[in-house]
């Protein structure tokens, strides 16, 4: 059983990236508004329903190029080594993403990578939909650390992230505010070596001012997130 269902779940993310690709290939030629849900359809060769049933709003379809980043930072949370603290885990998460030109960091130059980086921030339902995905991206991270607990360690803090949890109570609180800060710097990072980038800038050539934008901003979160630090 866990063999076909396996398959299953193969043939299934075969389809979403399928339908998403066609849909990102008409968004990029015709511009998001002028492209229908129909034609997404048409290019995908599957039907409407099928289509929703995969994907519930229009902007999804370009969005799901973000769905494996989505839980990223907490699972470099919780698969840090042991004795590493959180942050510095995400840290060093970040430098190797700059240093193999990730485009979630901001600093790929690939022409493809540009074109849906000018799509995604160009188009005002598709931003306000990526704030759905930041909040769920802040929301298992913030889970990610109350497991971990002030202190940071591998084993420490168990017991106070169990008690306080993600959702409520003191540490719950203290992760939520970490978590947000984090995501949020990450992001203005990652949004800056594309905006470097778009201005005619090589990816080699922002690279060494990302490092440095990025151990400035880890600093600057490590000063005032002492117990994840």
């Amino acid at each position: 059983m866990s063999g076909e269902t396996g398959l299953r779940e193969r043939k299934k993310q075969r389809m979403y990236q399928t339908i998403s690709e066609a849909a990102i290939s008409l968004f990029l030629q015709r511009g998001f508004d002028q492209v229908s849900v129909a034609d997404v359809a048409a290019a995908a060769e599957v039907s409407k329903p099928t289509l929703f049933r995969y994907f519930p709003a229009k902007e999804d379809l370009v969005l799901h190029r973000f769905a494996d980043h989505e839980d990223e930072a907490a699972r470099v949370v919780r698969d840090r080594p042991a004795g590493q603290s959180p942050l510095a885990a995400l840290r060093q998460h970040f430098l190797e993403g700059l240093e193999r030109r990730d485009p979630v960091t901001g600093l790929n130059d690939a022409e493809g990578v540009l074109a849906f980086h000018r799509l995604l921030y160009g188009t005002p339902s598709l931003v306000a939909r990526l704030f759905a995905y930041v909040s769920r991206s802040e929301e298992a991270l913030a889970s990610a650390l109350a497991e971990a607990g002030p202190g940071g360690g591998a084993d420490g803090g168990a017991d106070s992230g169990a008690e306080g949890g993600a959702e409520g109570g003191a540490e719950g609180l203290a992760a939520r505010l970490a978590a947000g800060q984090i995501i949020t710097v990450q992001r203005i990072l990652a949004e800056d070596n594309w905006r470097r980038i778009a201005e005619g800038a090589t990816a080699e050539e922002v690279h060494p001012g990302a490092v440095a934008a990025a151990d400035r901003a880890f600093a600057m979160l490590r000063s005032g997130l002492a117990p994840y630090a």
